[in-house]
């Protein structure tokens, strides 16, 4: 048996289906860990999660982050220090506000199943990408 340990990577290794960079960090049978990263004045795609929860801790930068389930929406200013929820079913949709990237690790859990698992819905912000 091995003991993993990964380095984040220095460029992405893909793009989340709502837009944001992905660097994969390391995984275990019951969730899965990302580092995600929008560059200033990018707004990411609204999705929804079909089956996986995250937790997100913010690193950098400066955002916001619209979610909504159940009745309840509501937008939260992301900043370093900040951890939010984003439980099976919500709707939700994040942007960097600030003049550095906004940059945060993500476990989900269980871990991440591909890209069909999320699906896109109406979020509250135009979606925004540099090229």
């Amino acid at each position: 048996m091995t003991i993993a340990t990964k380095a984040l990577p220095d460029l992405p290794d893909v793009l989340a289906p709502d837009g944001s960079e992905v660097r994969i960090l390391l995984s275990l049978t019951g969730g899965s860990m990302a580092h995600f990263r929008l560059r200033p004045g990018e707004t990411s795609k609204a999705v929804v999660h079909r089956t996986v929860e995250e937790l997100w801790y913010v690193l950098a930068g400066e955002g916001e982050m619209w979610r909504a389930t159940e009745g309840v929406e509501e937008v939260t200013v992301l900043r370093p220090g900040t951890s939010i929820a984003i439980p099976v079913g919500t709707r939700f949709q994040f942007r960097c506000t600030g003049g550095e990237a906004l940059a945060a690790v993500a476990v989900t859990m269980p871990p991440w199943p591909g890209e069909d698992e999320a699906v896109f819905v109406p979020g509250p912000w135009e979606p925004a990408f540099r090229s």
